[in-house]
């Protein structure tokens, strides 16, 4: 069957349906990742987004059910040149085109994704419309136009679990993960390093959360614009003395406003498993994993207190932070990879350092 997507500029591409059938709008954005099309398709921070793969073919090695990052694919939309037929992987389960299909997740290839790509890095990511029922021009960018974007929209709230869970029941250190959109690989690796996880969403309070008397909380990942999330800053301004807390891309935003600063959209964002990112403190360089639309403004924080650790080198963006007294740090990539280089999953074990410290002195006091 044909399909199209259509940009809210009028901008067309017209192509085949794989997938479901339907019409969905979302953020249109381009991913650069080269493979990991599965941890891509299921990372929760793709609530809200129509996502391209600039690599040309996409779905050789199949889907299976072990390489997930969340219950289910949460993108609105995927958009590749070529949707190989064939998935040539001992591991595959099924192909990608009836993993989509059974997700009811609409696809569309043969579409042009250079010039597309070339496109958004031009204009920015904007809001689109796939569809295979509509097929009318017209009637499709009218519906991109009018269709919610991402600004001030509060989408962590459909993608966060219901209520807390246990991930695993054992570990040195006690870790509560907060669920904004959390890619399972955060907890595999905490849990991998020695620490019990306890998951909680989102819009659990601050003594909720001490209830559980945690060593340490982790701010996980998520959708959606930062500045719609007012709860959960709160609750992090009421966290901010009582522990150890690391932040991940949502979860560094977060961070970011609970000390006082503010966030801005990017043009197009970053999406990718090929990063580059500067250790200021060190000079060392990572190739990082990298899913946001949104970025810290540093220039918003007080220097006094927050210092700024990480930078991005394509565009010398905010990357990372730190509280200079508080055991608070924060990175805007992705360090549990998944898909993507396993550079930066040292930041694990500065949290894990910092746990540590932070008992030792309170057996101290």
């Amino acid at each position: 069957m044909n399909a199209i997507l259509a940009l809210e500029d009028g901008t067309i591409f017209q192509g085949r349906s794989f997938g479901a059938q339907g019409e969905r709008s979302g953020e249109v954005v381009f991913n650069t990742s080269m493979s990991g099309y599965q941890e891509v398709i299921t990372d929760p921070s793709y609530k809200g987004q129509i996502v391209a793969m600039t690599y040309p073919l996409i779905g050789n090695y199949g889907v299976n059910s072990e390489d997930v990052e969340s219950c289910k694919p949460f993108i609105e939309g995927f958009v590749v040149k070529e949707c190989s037929k064939i998935a040539s992987n001992w591991r595959a389960q099924q192909p990608l085109a009836e993993y989509l299909k059974a997700n009811n997740i609409p696809g569309i290839e043969g579409v042009d994704t250079r010039r597309l790509t070339l496109h958004i890095r031009q204009k920015g990511a904007m809001k689109a419309v796939l569809s295979t029922l509509d097929l009318d021009v017209q009637s499709l960018v009218k519906k991109a136009q009018g269709s919610p974007g991402l600004v001030g929209r509060d989408l962590v709230k459909e993608v966060i679990c219901d209520k807390p869970y246990e991930w695993n029941e054992k570990g040195k250190f006690k870790v509560v993960a907060m669920d904004c959109g959390i890619k399972l690989n955060m907890l595999r690796i905490l849990e991998r390093k020695g620490c019990q996880v306890v998951v909680v969403p989102a819009t659990a309070s601050s003594s909720q959360i001490l209830q559980m008397k945690p060593d340490g909380l982790l701010l996980s990942n998520g959708p959606g614009d930062p500045a719609a999330l007012p709860y959960i800053v709160n609750t992090l301004k009421e966290l901010l003395n009582k522990l150890p807390i690391f932040g991940i891309c949502l979860g560094h935003q977060m961070l970011g406003q609970a000390f006082g600063g503010k966030t801005y959209k990017l043009k197009f964002g970053h999406h990718g498993a090929n990063q580059p990112v500067k250790d200021l403190k060190t000079g060392k360089v990572s190739i990082t994993v990298q899913n946001h639309g949104f970025c810290v403004d540093m220039d918003s924080l007080n220097k006094k207190e927050i210092e700024l650790t990480h930078i991005n080198l394509n565009d010398h963006t905010s990357e990372g932070l730190r509280h200079k007294k508080l055991p608070i740090f924060s990175v805007q990539f992705h360090p549990e990879s998944s898909a993507g280089p396993h550079d930066a999953e040292y930041l694990f074990d500065q949290f894990i350092e910092l746990i540590k410290k932070s008992k030792k002195n309170a057996k101290k006091n």
